[in-house]
């Protein structure tokens, strides 16, 4: 029996009867065919499956679908302009080298887009303590914080 949920995904209302256990992440990839946003560790600890709900960095492997009744939901492929311009902080991560094999870069640019939100000119030390629950095995993150502050200034903050 399934629980009947109405959320916003990207810009377009979305409609399911769900099991209660399904997983935001799971919903996303398995039902929505999102596939940008990555399972890494199920258990809220790495950060590849990082979403904005409501503008806030989320991670998706962390909460039920049915709790999100009514909210929007903003997936790494909603970041672009509806013609494909990428995010300003895409952008940046891709200017700056911001990735190596790309697989936390999704989670890295949603979490980031939040970051600079709240704190528009961090340090890199701060943007490093604020990064902490997104881990990235390949680039020892210099090239990442640098994304992140040059993401800042493109968005204007």
């Amino acid at each position: 029996m399934g629980i009947p949920v109405s959320l916003r995904v990207n810009g377009k209302a979305v409609t399911a009867d769900v099991p209660p256990e399904t997983l935001l992440v799971e919903f996303i990839r398995e039902h929505l065919r999102l596939t940008g946003t990555h399972v890494g560790c199920d258990t809220a600890q790495c950060g590849a499956c990082t979403v904005l709900v409501g503008g806030r960095a989320t991670k998706a492997c962390n909460v039920l679908v049915a709790q999100l009744h009514g909210a929007e939901v903003t997936t790494i492929e909603g970041l672009a302009a509806p013609d494909g311009t990428m995010h300003p902080m895409q952008a940046a991560f891709k200017e700056c080298h911001g990735l190596q094999c790309g697989f936390c870069t999704p989670g890295m640019v949603m979490t980031s887009v939040d970051l600079v939100q709240n704190h528009p000119h961090g340090s890199e030390r701060e943007v490093r303590e604020l990064l902490d629950g997104n881990f990235c095995r390949c680039t020892g993150y210099q090239n990442i914080v640098r994304a992140v502050q040059k993401g800042a200034q493109d968005m204007g903050l």
